[in-house]
Formats: C-alpha cells, structure tokens, sequence
C-alpha cells in the first residue's frame, strides 16, 4: 500500500511528533508499505493517508478525503489533541476525528476521551523503544535520578528540582536532567536552580545516546508533566528497565495503569518529595516500582508496537 504520512513537525525536529512518526514509518515499511512523510499534503494520490494530529493536521485530512473518499484514513491523536484542541477548537478537531476511517491512540484512556460514537475506530498502539545494550549498573556513591524533558511549561520541568531542594543533609540523592530550554527564560531558570541546589545539574539537550547511557546508570526517571498523551520517554524508561515516576494525568496513568505505585498528585511537589525519599530508603518500594515497570514492559516492544499497526492496516484491507 501507498502511504502519505501527515505530521506537523519538520524533517529536522526533534519533536515527539516527528520521531513518533519517523518511527511509524520505519515499522510499515517492515509490514511492506510504501510510505512518505510530509508536512503538507499536496494533492498527490495515495491509497492510504496517516495523520498525525487532528487539529494541526485538519486541513489535509479534508483535503486527502475530498479527492479519494474511497481510500482509508488513519488519524493518530495527539496529546494536545486529547487535552487541548478537542476542547478549546472543538470542530474541527472534531471534523478531523469524524472524517477518519480508523483512529490511533498512545495511551488506554484516550478512547473514553473522543465521542461514543467514534471509538470502536479506535486502536491503542503504544509507542516502543529498544532495550539497553547490556545490563544496568547504577552510580553507587549518588542515588542517581533524572528527568529527561525540555524545558517548557507543559512538562513542569522544575517540579522534581523543587521536591530535592530541602532534602535531608543525610540523602543521596543526585536530579540529572536532559533537555533542551524552550527559550532563554528557561534555560535562565535552569541555571539559577542550579546555584541554589546543589542536587540539581540541567545538561541541556544531548544526543540520544547520552539518554540511553543516563538511562544504565540512573536509579529511576521522573516525568512531571502537566500535559502528555503518551511520552514516549516513558516506553523508553520502561524498555531499560528504569522505574518510573510520574505525575497522575491521564497520558501518564493511561501508560502506567491505575494501580502504579509511582504516581502522585501532579505539581505537588512534597507528594513527589515523599516518593523519592521512599525509593531511596525503602529498597522494597524501589523494587516494587522495578516489577511492576517489568510487568508493563511488553507493551513497548518494536514487535508490539508493530504488531498493533500491521492488524490496524489489515483491518483497512478487509
């Protein structure tokens, strides 16, 4: 099948948007598709169409639906589709939702998020990442944690440096965080948290390999954000065997499952204070965290993730 891929975020983002489809095109063409991603569509035939992003995405869905109504369209929703545009630009977000032949999600609690009517379209296909390539072996003389996240409003990013600010003199506790500044505001933010807290070392962005070396040392990650709709930051975590804790929204939860003992309260920063603490202290409450991380592994494989694809686009075929 001749495939056009939809995305908002150009050949050189960085963005989850564009990795997450630079990735989906990777495993359709394992499933023996041809694919092209492009920013605009230009009118060109193709016998399916996969978008990323309802509302950012609208125009080309209309577009590609208007011209071949007979060809499928797959609409994969993002986390500011879910949290943001479907409230704020109902219409056409909703139009777009409406038009599409079959819809993606990242996470199990976006389906009860789009109208009734709509969600037997709906398949989960959460996002996957490759084990590290050899065993973990965190720093001993730090209990190591880090965010990985750029510094913007919606990842909270400096939440978890609040909760280590007044820490015991007696903890070990070391916050490494990996990311790039939105802009010189925050990357001013980050360097004065840093001569207050001495806990705190923000290293900017970094390569991907950098992540993955983090990920073997450190002794778990914190995603602390405000808005989410399936981080694939946590699929990476969890492929490498990190423990995760994370903020309580839905994108989180919805990864994670309801009964994860790693949640708190999102912006609270003495909730996540307290959990910390307990992983450092409580070795049966870190390893806790670590089987149920293991549980939930298989999820986020590159066989699952590719798996789920391949049974979305047979049932386009049938």
């Amino acid at each position: 099948m001749k495939i056009i891929q939809i995305t908002p975020a150009g050949k050189q983002s960085k963005s989850g948007n564009r990795v997450t489809a630079d990735r989906w095109a990777q495993l359709l063409r394992n499933l023996g598709h041809q694919i092209e991603t492009h920013v605009d569509y230009d009118g060109r035939r193709a016998d399916a169409m996969i978008a990323l992003h309802a509302w950012r995405s609208h125009a080309a869905i209309m577009e590609f639906k208007a011209r071949w109504p007979g060809n499928p369209l797959i609409l994969a929703l993002t986390g500011t589709d879910i949290n943001t545009f479907i409230h704020s630009h109902p219409e056409p977000t909703l139009a777009a939702i409406e038009a599409a032949d079959a819809l993606v999600c990242l996470h199990d609690l976006v389906p009860p998020l789009v109208p009734k009517a709509q969600r037997k379209k709906m398949t989960v296909i959460y996002q996957s990442a490759p084990p590290l390539a050899g065993p973990r072996a965190p720093a001993k003389r730090h209990f190591d944690i880090c965010v990985i996240g750029h510094l913007r409003r919606e990842k909270d990013p400096f939440r978890c440096a609040e909760a280590v600010r007044d820490l015991p003199a007696a903890s070990r506790i070391r916050l490494i965080h990996l990311g790039r500044a939105h802009d010189e505001s925050w990357a001013k933010q980050a360097i004065g948290e840093m001569t207050i807290n001495a806990r705190y070392h923000w290293k900017g962005e970094v390569p991907k390999w950098q992540v993955r070396r983090e990920f073997a040392k450190t002794r778990l990650m914190v995603i602390s954000s405000r808005n989410e709709g399936g981080a694939n930051v946590v699929s990476e975590a969890l492929a490498a065997g990190v423990p995760v804790i994370a903020s309580d929204i839905t994108g989180n939860v919805g990864l994670l499952g309801e009964d994860y003992a790693g949640l708190y309260k999102l912006e609270d920063a003495g909730a996540l204070r307290a959990l910390l603490l307990r992983c450092e202290t409580e070795p049966a409450f870190l390893e806790r965290l670590t089987e149920q991380g293991q549980a939930l592994a298989a999820n986020f494989t590159p066989e699952e993730e590719q798996r789920r694809w391949g049974k979305v686009m047979a049932g386009l075929a049938g």
